[in-house]
């Protein structure tokens, strides 16, 4: 008998809810994450009337100067609400001192923070930490890309990748011990344009230290043999951040 596709459903755990552990195991869920936007313009002269425009926006946010881009910033948003960046981001960058600037929509960023389920405080990791991260003043540098895996990690046992994904965690916690650098992982499949997997920003006191991270990602097996796609980067300093 032929198998009907048209109606052959997934098998499986079909929750959508994000995962952690308590501390006796107990599996924990939560339906709250946080989305977050990078929007890149050019464009830009003096960027005064861009913080000015920020600090009145009414929403908390992170406004980048483009070392790569001498007329360039970007404009870092988020919510755990995704109509936040059409109801109140969209009008806001259509108007007043944005208006006047162009869309870099190759450089756009769209993603959701992500458990990977040890976590034992989810609002934490997911929505506490992330933003602590992203307007951290002693953190003003950062560096933001997608990536996309290749197919061959996704067949891979999933003890093999749990292998490779400790070792880049580890590296992560090792330069965050060190305040070097400081990360922010954001899930984005189907959210973009460029067909990727994640999101990810690193932010540290220098500029140094978020790219130290990127070479040392670099010799991992992951990055070296799994993945298909990395970029682009977007670096930048901070020029204005929310308060905490």
């Amino acid at each position: 008998m032929a198998l009907d596709i048209e109606r052959a459903e997934p098998t499986g755990d079909l929750s959508i809810a994000e995962r952690g552990k308590d501390a006796d195991g107990h599996v924990l869920t939560s339906d709250r994450r946080l989305y977050v936007q990078m929007l890149a313009f050019t464009g830009a002269g003096d960027t005064a009337a861009l913080v000015e425009a920020v600090q009145g926006a009414g929403f908390d946010g992170v406004l980048y100067e483009d070392v790569n881009d001498p007329r360039g910033v970007a404009l870092l948003t988020f919510s755990e609400d995704p109509a936040h960046f059409l109801d109140t981001v969209r009008p806001f960058v259509r108007a007043g001192a944005f208006g006047a600037l162009t869309l870099r929509p190759e450089m756009t960023l769209l993603g959701r923070s992500y458990s990977i389920g040890y976590e034992n405080d989810l609002n934490e990791a997911l929505l506490a930490r992330p933003r602590r991260t992203m307007l951290n003043p002693s953190w003003p540098w950062a560096v933001w890309y997608p990536l996309r895996r290749s197919g061959r990690f996704e067949q891979l046992p999933a003890e093999e990748q749990r292998k490779m994904l400790m070792e880049h965690g580890g590296i992560g916690r090792a330069y965050g011990r060190a305040d070097h650098a400081h990360d922010v992982r954001l899930a984005c499949h189907g959210l973009g344009t460029e067909d990727n997997d994640f999101i990810a920003g690193i932010v540290g006191p220098t500029l140094t230290g978020p790219s130290a991270v990127v070479q040392h990602m670099r010799k991992t097996q992951q990055t070296s043999l799994y993945l298909d796609k990395l970029g682009p980067f977007f670096v930048g300093r901070a020029v204005y951040q929310s308060p905490l």
